[in-house]
């Protein structure tokens, strides 16, 4: 039996936070574990010898189908997901430029999504989302 990252031991993951020239955030809902039903930003596993930020950039075109500029690091988040056991590291970069219009490209990882304001986020957000927000408030790339 295969060992599974997150499940068997701690998954690298990376998250993009991809925020539009109104300052809106883009969320999509999660269908599956961890935090399935919850508000989450884009991301995925970091593949073995991919850098966490091209990593980021790939997950957020598979799942959106944005061609991706630029990122910048944001922060890092340990979330431990008792409900799901899961255990994941992920490094969570920026971004504010993209080109085109974001879709539901992997309707089989989401359901839902949307543009938001980050006075006035979807519940319930995932501990990614949660903790990236808390850490661009607190930036300079605020």
């Amino acid at each position: 039996m295969t060992a599974s990252p997150g499940l068997d031991f701690p998954g690298v993951g990376c998250g993009l936070v991809i925020q539009n020239a109104e300052g809106k955030v883009l969320l999509y809902r999660r269908v599956k574990a961890p935090e399935a039903g919850y508000w989450n930003i884009v991301g995925g596993k970091v593949d073995q010898m991919e850098h966490s930020s091209e990593a980021a950039r790939r997950e957020a075109q598979e799942e959106t189908g944005l061609s991706i500029g630029s990122v910048e690091f944001l922060c890092a988040v340990e979330a431990l997901v008792e409900a799901d056991r899961q255990h994941w590291i992920s490094l969570i970069y920026l971004t504010r430029e993209f080109s085109g219009e974001p879709q539901l490209a992997e309707p089989d990882k989401l359901s839902e999504m949307g543009w938001f304001d980050l006075s006035d986020l979807p519940q319930p957000l995932s501990v990614f989302s949660a903790k990236a927000f808390a850490a661009l408030a607190n930036s300079s790339l605020a």
